[in-house]
C-alpha cells in the first residue's frame, strides 16, 4: 500500500469529536509534513506564547522569502510576499456534532500575530457553518488576515495531487483565490 493510500485510510478511520481529536491532530501534522516539508520547515506542535495564554496546534515556518527555481516553493514564496506568511498557522478542528462556527474563527484570528503573518489554515473534519464563513470575511475586512478552511476531503485531494508528483500547495492557492472572489 502506498503512503498516500495509508494516509487516506487513516483519515477515514479517525474517530470524530473528543474520541479522536489527538489522533486527528497527530495524523494531520504527519500529512502536512509529507505534503509540504520541504519547502516548509517541520511543524512546531502546541506552540505556546510566552505567557502561555495562547497554544497553537501547529506552526510551520516558511523561509521561502526569495524566489528560486524549486517549483514546490513558488506558492509559498507568493504567500510570503502577499500575506507576510512567515509562519503558517494550522488549527485542527475534528468536530462531530458541534458546528465549526464563528468562535473557532475568532480563536484562530487571535492566534495570528504580525510576526507570524496574515495566513492561517483550519483543517476541519467537516465544512464550517455559515457563521464561520461570515466571521472569516469580517476578520479579513478588519485585520486583512486570511483564514482558509480545508476539509478532510480537500486534504485527501492534496495527497492525491502529491501522488501525481504535482504541487499540493496549488490547492491552497485555489482556495485563497476562491476566498478573494467570494469575499464580501
Amino acid at each position: 500500500m502506498s503512503q498516500v493510500n495509508d494516509f487516506i485510510q487513516r483519515l477515514d478511520a479517525c474517530p470524530l469529536g473528543n474520541a479522536g481529536w489527538s489522533q486527528f491532530e497527530n495524523l494531520c501534522t504527519e500529512i502536512l509534513t509529507f505534503l509540504f516539508v520541504p519547502p516548509l520547515n517541520p511543524a512546531t506542535r502546541q506552540g505556546r506564547t510566552y505567557s502561555g495564554i495562547n497554544r497553537r496546534d501547529a506552526i510551520m515556518p516558511n523561509r521561502n522569502i526569495t524566489p528560486n527555481d524549486n517549483a514546490n516553493s513558488q506558492n509559498w514564496h507568493h504567500l510570503y510576499i502577499e500575506l507576510d506568511a512567515r509562519m503558517i498557522l494550522f488549527e485542527f478542528k475534528n468536530y462531530d456534532v458541534t458546528e465549526i462556527g464563528h468562535e473557532e474563527v475568532n480563536q484562530t484570528r487571535n492566534y495570528m500575530t504580525a510576526a507570524m503573518g496574515r495566513l492561517s489554515i483550519m483543517l476541519c473534519s467537516k465544512s464550517p457553518n455559515e457563521a464561520a464563513h461570515r466571521q472569516r470575511n469580517t476578520v479579513f475586512n478588519q485585520d486583512n488576515k486570511v483564514i482558509l478552511f480545508i476539509t478532510k476531503e480537500q486534504l485527501k485531494e492534496m495527497l492525491l495531487i502529491k501522488d501525481r508528483n504535482e504541487d499540493p500547495s496549488d490547492l491552497i492557492m485555489d482556495l485563497l483565490e476562491r476566498f478573494y472572489i467570494q469575499h464580501e
